[in-house]
């Protein structure tokens, strides 16, 4: 029968393991989950249509119906294999089409539509997943969706609802598919850097705090400090909320706030369970900072986040929430500002050699004096690097991201100015001084290196 149907190849027989076969087919091909999702699609489609066409109230539609199950399960899939970050699902009111958006890279896009009728059903069903209360539309909430790909491949989306204007409810799932983290070695640190990074790790006692906006992976690097770290020498506590990356060795506690065990607590428990390393999630409050440095002075390290743009600023904005200048210029060991911007596509990238204007460009954002000390002449054989748009990045020219990072490190001058409450810019300008890297000169490395281009080291790291 096999031969029949390929009469022009020529067919070789091999045994194989059921689930060997099943695992092949769902790397290469993905799990469809009973049909694509344009079958399940079109077959919404022609279901609204028809009980358009019938008056049917949309109300009475259910949320166990097979195909709403099937495309509830088919959205995660897909973002999965586009690698989105976030699912979007918007409702509109007056019979428009929901939309369906994913974040890829930092950026939203329209994925699909599916008919305004389904829109209740769709939420529900996510609810259902999530165990949230589906008769409840008035208030916001939050779930958890542990969700399994194929036999071997589980993971996890955080999700949240939001009542918006029509009656309608919007949900936003964070896709979380770290289960283990980075070596520090692969997240693109400048050999410099992470060299100075690894020396101040190994203090028995101090703060490092890695700070950035939301999404920049403060949370991953801070694991992948925590992975060099963990040694059987060394007890380690962290608070987290929630937990995203597991590791063994590690005791990881879920900070629960709305019964009173917030990150401040959590860190007060943690000092009388003999630890050497605490990690908090984040820095909220004055209440936590304290904590912080207390622990620190007591002689233990601790690693925490914080929402600042620059790792100057945090500083300020640490003495600004009322931290005694004293203590924490005598704890602080270093700051790491991280940013993610867009990868130029692997696939389509291509050199080319720029206009002097716009190598002067980089050279005086770089900095005149540090760029001469590259070595980087304006020669014919100077090159940049840009992506023309292929299949593989959805002719954006850009595939996946690259980190920036900047490393503040504590030295016995900064202590005298941070001590002093000394203004931002003079720290700015002590740290450089020093050899401080700063986020946008490790960008244009990154530009220099055909990782990335100025624009998207320009839209994340420059003010």
């Amino acid at each position: 029968d096999i031969q029949r149907a390929f009469p022009g190849l020529t067919i070789r027989y091999a045994l194989a393991l059921r689930c060997d076969i099943e695992r092949f087919l769902n790397d290469t091909i993905g799990d469809t989950a009973g049909g694509s999702i344009e079958d399940t699609l079109g077959e919404l489609v022609n279901d609204a249509h028809h009980e358009q066409a019938c008056d049917i109230d949309t109300d009475g539609i259910d949320e166990n119906d097979s195909a709403i199950v099937r495309l509830a399960s088919q959205i995660i899939m897909e973002a999965y294999r586009h690698e989105a970050s976030d699912i979007h699902i918007e409702p509109y009111s007056d019979r428009k089409e929901t939309a369906i958006r994913f974040r890829v890279d930092g950026s939203c896009s329209t994925y699909m539509r599916i008919p305004a009728i389904y829109r209740r059903a769709l939420v529900s069903r996510i609810k259902i997943m999530a165990n949230l209360d589906i008769a409840e539309r008035r208030k916001p909430q939050d779930g958890k969706i542990r969700f399994k790909l194929n036999q071997d491949r589980e993971i996890e989306l955080r999700v949240a609802t939001l009542p918006t204007a029509g009656n309608n409810e919007d949900i936003v799932m964070r896709v979380l598919t770290a289960k283990e983290p980075l070596p520090l070695e692969a997240m693109e640190f400048e050999p410099a850097i992470l060299s100075k990074l690894l020396e101040i790790a190994e203090k028995p006692h101090g703060i490092i705090l890695c700070v950035g906006p939301t999404g920049s992976g403060k949370t991953t690097t801070l694991h992948s400090l925590l992975r060099h770290l963990n040694t059987d020498e060394r007890k380690i506590w962290t608070a987290e909320d929630p937990i995203e990356i597991t590791q063994e060795g590690l005791r990881q506690v879920q900070v629960h706030p709305k019964i009173g065990f917030t990150f401040a607590a959590a860190m007060r428990s943690f000092l009388r369970a003999d630890p050497d390393v605490i990690m908090i999630g984040e820095m909220r409050d004055k209440e936590t900072a304290d904590v912080a440095i207390e622990a620190s002075l007591t002689g233990h390290m601790v690693l925490s986040t914080l929402h600042t743009n620059g790792a100057v600023e945090t500083v300020v904005r640490l003495l600004d929430l009322g931290c005694d200048s004293f203590n924490f210029a005598d704890a602080m060991q270093g700051v790491i500002a991280k940013r993610l911007c867009k990868r130029i596509c692997a696939n389509c990238k291509e050199p080319y050699h720029p206009q002097e204007q716009e190598y002067d460009k980089l050279a005086n954002v770089y900095g005149r004096q540090a760029w001469d000390s590259l070595g980087m002449g304006y020669r014919e054989d100077f090159q940049l690097y840009r992506g023309k748009g292929c299949d593989a990045c959805n002719r954006t020219g850009f595939k996946g991201r690259v980190a920036l990072h900047e490393l503040l490190c504590g030295s016995d001058e900064l202590r005298n100015l941070i001590q002093s409450r000394a203004k931002t810019t003079d720290m700015q300008r002590l740290a450089v001084r020093e050899g401080m890297v700063t986020l946008v000169q490790d960008g244009i490395l990154k530009i220099l290196a055909g990782l990335t281009t100025y624009e998207q080291v320009r839209s994340v790291a420059m003010r």
